[in-house]
């Protein structure tokens, strides 16, 4: 056994592949080096975590931190300021920037912006196209690449691949899992006239579980066709989960925090225009459905869909209003206070935020807190009130729809690669962000 240490967790209950236990850590070089009961002075620093819950790092593979272009919204060290402060290790952020990330020089250009500037680890999903679909396997295996991610539906940005052809041209190129914003863009336009001004609780209405369940089986369809690996994003319906348990052979999904916590028609009554999301909140038998297929293993993973707007942004006057919410540091407080009140296991949560992204994306070294492993750690106090606030918020935009929500259960502590980044409310090391590594692109890196 390894004599000493650069850094030792003592007394925290380890979550990880052998359950639930009371042990120590060590860690070395950034990595974890030994698990068990360890002597404490063998070591540079000694961490006492009595009475905190050590899972492996949170994974957000969904956030928009809306650099380049898009900055006074957000950038990537603000928002990954928010992803730390809320216990997220490491981040996928998405390709819907100005200029949109579609080649290799500017999945580069935000690589090299993110390096140790970024305060967690990071991956660039890869904007899928008609114009860069022959060079889609060449793009998807660059250093610092999640994937290909393709808007089927429109959203924020000029990102869209509404067309089947289309759809196919690229998952005839790609090895890995690509993933889909699964909305039919045909029908969203032809229900433009079901949008009632300043009525955002229209916005379901519009963008109904129909355009959504319709899109998913058209995608679906295509990946049988194709052969290809595909990840359904922000799972918003009942009917889509009951769809998707018959093809879990190729296809992924993930659910977000607001789709199991908000509930329309009261969130936007209570929030308005900060309620609205692209797809969007809907009413109660769609968020017991996501949850069902919480229970039921159908939803592989968790992503909050990070997607800051400023307040001018969203109090346009419906629909002018802009589409999405901050979530990649509520991600963790609000679904704690979900296992709190029994909806999940605190293992569910782990194999959906740690375990999960690692293995749908074959991420290296991460997601289990086993030795070899890079020491990445989400401490949390299962036990701890506290108020989600506006002011807590680190994200540019300053806001949150969670403002004013109790919640048991709290980050205490972020570890990236042995760093301890955030220690009870504070940024503790800064930037030290660096690029995921995947194991099927290793030949690349």
């Amino acid at each position: 056994m390894q004599n000493s240490f650069d850094t030792i967790l003592i007394n925290g209950t380890l979550v990880n592949h052998d359950g639930e236990h009371t042990t120590d850590i060590g860690i070395s070089a950034g990595r974890i080096t030994c698990i068990g009961k360890l002597t404490h002075n063998n070591a540079q620093h000694v961490i006492d975590c009595t009475g905190f819950h050590i899972l492996p790092g949170v994974i957000d593979t969904q956030v928009h931190f809306r650099e380049p272009g898009l900055t006074h919204k957000e950038d990537l060290e603000t928002g990954s300021k928010a992803a730390v402060m809320g216990g997220v290790t490491a981040v996928f952020e998405m390709p819907n920037t100005n200029p949109l990330t579609t080649d290799a020089a500017t999945l580069n250009a935000k690589v090299e912006a993110a390096h140790h500037r970024m305060h967690c680890d990071f991956a660039f999903w890869v904007g899928g196209t008609h114009e860069n679909a022959g060079q889609i396997s060449e793009l998807e295996r660059l250093p610092g690449a999640a994937g290909i991610k393709v808007f089927m539906g429109s959203s924020t940005g000029s990102l869209l691949v509404e067309d089947d052809a289309g759809v196919e041209s690229i998952l005839k190129q790609t090895r890995r899992r690509a993933a889909f914003h699964s909305e039919d863009e045909a029908m969203l336009r032809e229900r433009m006239d079901l949008r009632i001004k300043a009525n955002p609780s229209s916005h379901p209405v519009w963008r109904s579980a129909e355009v959504a369940l319709n899109c998913t089986k058209r995608l679906v369809a295509i990946a049988r066709k194709t052969g290809a690996r595909i990840h359904v994003l922000h799972i918003s319906t009942a009917d889509e989960m009951d769809f998707l348990k018959n093809h879990k052979d190729l296809v992924s999904c993930e659910v977000t925090p607001h789709h199991l916590t908000l509930v329309a028609p009261d969130c936007y009554e209570k929030l308005g225009t900060y309620a609205q999301m692209n797809p969007p909140i809907r009413g109660e038998k769609h968020r017991s459905g996501i949850w069902a297929g919480v229970s039921q293993g159908i939803a592989d993973i968790l992503g909050s869909d990070h997607a800051p707007h400023t307040h001018e942004d969203k109090q346009h006057i419906y629909p002018a209003s802009h589409s999405g919410m901050t979530g990649v540091q509520t991600l963790v407080p609000t679904m704690l206070n979900h296992v709190h009140e029994g909806r999940m296991t605190l293992q569910r949560f782990v194999d959906m935020t740690s375990s999960g992204p690692a293995r749908l994306f074959s991420i290296a070294n991460k997601g289990r807190v086993a030795v070899g492993y890079d020491a990445d750690f989400t401490i949390v106090d299962l036990k701890r009130e506290e108020t989600i606030t506006n002011d807590w918020i680190e994200s540019r935009c300053g806001w949150t729809p969670y403002d004013g929500v109790k919640v048991t259960g709290w980050p205490v502590g972020t570890f990236i690669r042995g760093n301890k980044v955030m220690w009870q409310g504070k940024l503790i090391e800064a930037g030290r962000g660096e690029a995921v590594k995947f194991n099927d692109t290793h030949k690349v890196i």
